[in-house]
């Protein structure tokens, strides 16, 4: 139940950040360069919701360890 929570929140939060990251490609449209839009990007807050959220999904899949002895 936890690992669905946080797959579920993961995938909201990089979600949220993709959209934003994908809007902000209109900034192309008006002359910036490329390296003017990814260092645009990385000041926005609410893009690294795509960070925190792939960190979320790779935590909720990572298998967990059981310390049980297994004759």
């Amino acid at each position: 139940m936890k690992n669905t929570f946080t797959f579920l929140t993961g995938f909201g939060l990089s979600l949220i950040g993709l959209l934003y990251i994908i809007t902000y490609l209109n900034l192309l449209t008006i002359g910036y360069n490329f390296f003017e839009y990814v260092k645009f990007i990385i000041s926005r807050i609410e893009c690294w919701n795509v960070v925190l959220g792939f960190i979320l999904i790779y935590l909720s899949m990572k298998e967990e360890e059981k310390h049980e002895l297994h004759i």
